[in-house]
This record gives structure tokens, sequence and C-alpha cells, in this order.
């Protein structure tokens, strides 16, 4: 039975899954209004810092929706994770402190929970989700974000047997990694964002985040610190990410990699050692003689938010994930100074001022002492001046012991220090 099929019994039943969001901001908003258009789900509660947000949010979720209901709302997430008005939380918030601190409620409260917060998966998650999974709840990324995306056409590939040599992602954003908020608010108020969330895309962080949750996911790692990134288009974008024996740019396939074009679609490249496949392949993508035996998998669109209902479904109907990490993490957004850093002043994180992320494999990490980009959370200061472009270790920084994603990131050091 699929999930629709699923969820029109809900709705039949008047059963509808209960859900809490946890961040009314652009993609919060998107997702609570799409809800009352799905049959068998309903917003059951909403909560943002800013009540402004949440009042807007409910106010229209109740002009559109079908199924009269109570949908609570507050300024307090704790109160949306704990009322019996939600069983699975949606995290939309995309600040790893406060994702944190959600995971933890969700947990404790005993609700499945969806995240729009690559930025707390990639420094937690591992551990995240093996206490959820633990006490028989879902944690999940969510589908319609790009590695989820990724992840679908990734397993369509593996479940027919082909070899996957890249999985990837193309880049909205021309990279500018010394963005900042300040640089980023005249466009940023032009599409009703952030400023600071523009920031993470512009200057990269965004993407190796999201390359970085892709690979915990899958297991491919990125071919060099920060990815290639070259520029290109569905026809040519197999022979570029090749080997360089073979024309291309990576030294290793089996990669994670991003690419300025294809946007806002994803792909994976595929390959078969056995000749009838590679010829029926060749015959049904329609290539001619010319094109080499690595082939082009594309999906041209992510839905964002808009998805994430699937992701609710799937964990509430049938104890299921669109994404979530393997085991130990793989890979990992390191932070890099965007600017020189005098000795005593603080940093901010994501999406700001001072640093942004670059990704690495893990074992890379450990080896350069480098710092994931999800604890430049609370008071961090520079313990002596960093020059622009300095990836960040210890001895640079004081990270702040007192936050939650801080204590939960030991705990997940110590779970996989093996």
């Amino acid at each position: 039975m699929s999930i629709y099929q699923e969820l029109q019994i809900k709705d039949k039943e008047k059963n509808p899954i209960k859900v809490g969001v946890i961040g009314a901001g652009q993609m919060g908003f998107g997702l609570i209004s799409q809800i009352s258009r799905i049959p068998g789900m309903v917003v059951g509660g909403v909560a943002d810092v800013d009540i402004r947000r949440v009042e807007r949010a409910v106010n229209y979720y109740k002009t559109q929706e079908t199924q009269k209901i109570q949908t609570i709302f507050s300024s307090d997430f704790k109160e949306i994770i704990q009322s019996d008005q939600v069983e699975v939380i949606v995290d939309a918030t995309g600040v790893p402190e406060v994702g944190a601190n959600i995971s933890l409620e969700a947990l404790h409260a005993r609700k499945h929970l969806v995240l729009l917060n690559v930025e707390v998966d990639i420094t937690v998650g591992s551990y995240m989700n093996s206490l959820f999974k633990s006490a028989g709840l879902v944690y999940s990324g969510s589908a319609g974000d790009e590695p989820a995306a990724i992840v679908e056409l990734y397993e369509f590939a593996k479940t027919m047997g082909m070899e996957v040599v890249v999985a990837g992602k193309g880049k909205n954003n021309a990279l500018n990694p010394e963005a900042n908020p300040d640089t980023a608010a005249e466009e940023a108020k032009s599409k009703n964002m952030s400023s600071h969330m523009l920031t993470a895309f512009q200057d990269g962080t965004k993407t190796m985040a999201e390359m970085n949750l892709l690979s915990n996911a899958i297991g491919l790692v990125p071919d060099k610190v920060g990815m290639h990134g070259v520029d290109a288009g569905l026809d040519d974008v197999a022979k570029k990410l090749n080997l360089k024996e073979d024309g291309g740019v990576l030294d290793n396939l089996g990669v994670v990699e991003y690419v300025n074009g294809l946007a806002p679609g994803v792909f994976v490249i595929v390959r078969s050692e056995l000749e009838p496949v590679d010829e029926e392949l060749r015959y049904l993508l329609k290539v001619d003689s010319s094109h080499g035996n690595h082939y082009t998998l594309y999906r041209p669109y992510h839905l964002a938010s808009l998805e994430t209902p699937i992701t609710i479904a799937k964990a509430v109907l049938q104890q299921d994930t669109s994404i979530h990490p393997i085991g130990a993490p793989i890979s990992e957004t390191v932070t890099v100074a965007k600017k020189d850093i005098k000795t005593g002043e603080k940093l901010d994180g994501i999406g700001g001022y001072s640093v942004r992320g670059v990704l690495e494999t893990h074992t890379d990490m450990k080896v350069n002492d480098h710092i994931p980009i999800g604890l430049i959370s609370g008071n961090v200061v520079a313990k002596k001046d960093i020059k622009k472009g300095q990836f960040l270790t210890h001895e640079d920084i004081e990270l702040d012991p007192n936050t939650t994603v801080w204590k939960l990131r030991s705990l997940q050091d110590q779970m996989f220090s093996n």
C-alpha cells in the first residue's frame, strides 16, 4: 500500500497524523501551508521564538484547513513537543544549538523527529539517530532537501545493480566565500528570507553541509577538501566528474560532489561493467557512440519543505526514514575563517560574519584537529590571532562546553571513538 493510500485511510477514519512544527520561517510556513491540503495529516502545534511568525502561520493554516482542529502555538518549543496535540515533530529552525535541544526534547517526549535542520544533523546526527533508534523512534532528514532527494536516486540506481561513481547536486548560488549578512541583505529581502540563511548558501556552508549529510548516509566521501565544484551541465557532467586519466577532475570514484549548473536538480552518475547493460543504458538514455561508459541519472528539482510531509508520513505510518546516518560520521563540515580574527574576539556561527564551513573526511578532521562548524555556538572566543582562510583548531579557539550541541557532540565522539 502506498503512503498516499495510507493517508487516505487515516483521513477516512478521521484519525490524522498530528504534526508539530518548530520554526515558522520560510520553510516552516511553506510546510504548514502545504499540510492543509494533505489528507490524513494536520498541524497540531507551531512554535517559533518570533510569536508574530507563529501567529501568521497558524492564522493562514486555519483559513485553509479542511479538518477543523485545535492548533496550539507558542514561543516555547517544549510546549509543542510535550503536547498531546502532536505525535511527530519537524525541526525547521536550521540552528545547531536549537536543533540539539529540540532533538533531546523530542526523544524525552517519545515523538518521531523530522529534520529540516541539516546543520544539527551533521554535527550530532550519528549519536541522535542511535538514541532514537534504540527508543523505537524515527530520526530522519527530510524528503525534498537535496541530500534525501539524492538518496532516492542513489537507492534507485543501486537497486538496479548499478555502480554509483558520483552522487551530487547543482549549486543554486554562485560561491562567494566572503559573503556575510550585510552583503546578502538586499537579495535576502527580495527573496523574503533570512540574510543569515542566504549567507550560508552563498559562502558554501550549506552546500558542504548537504553533501556532508549525504556522505554520512551512503558512505561516499569528498574527493578532496571542499570538493571540486566544476562548471557542468547535463551533457558534460559525467565527463568532467570522471577520473583524471579519463579526462575528468577526480582522483577517485565513489564520491560526493557539487557542480555549478544543474540547479536546482540532483544527480547520480552510474556505470555497469556488464556489456549488455552498458549497451542498454546507451540506447535508453539516447547517447551516441562518443559518450563514455558513465551515465547521469538526473532529477531536475527538489521541493524542499513541500516534500517534508512524505517523510512525516513515512515516520508515523511505516516507521521509516528518508535519510539518516549509517553509523559513525563519514565526513565533517569544518570551520574556516572568513576574515582575520583577533585574540579575544567572539566568533559567530553558520551564516554569520566570521566563519564558513568546508567539507572533508572525518578521518582528516581528526588528524588535523579541525572543528565541526556546528560547534561554533554559544560563547566561542579566539585564543590567538587567526588569519582569513585558516582552518580552525582547538589551539585557535575556545568552544563553549555549556551548549547542548557541544555536550551531545562529546557523547558522539565517545560512542564512535574506536
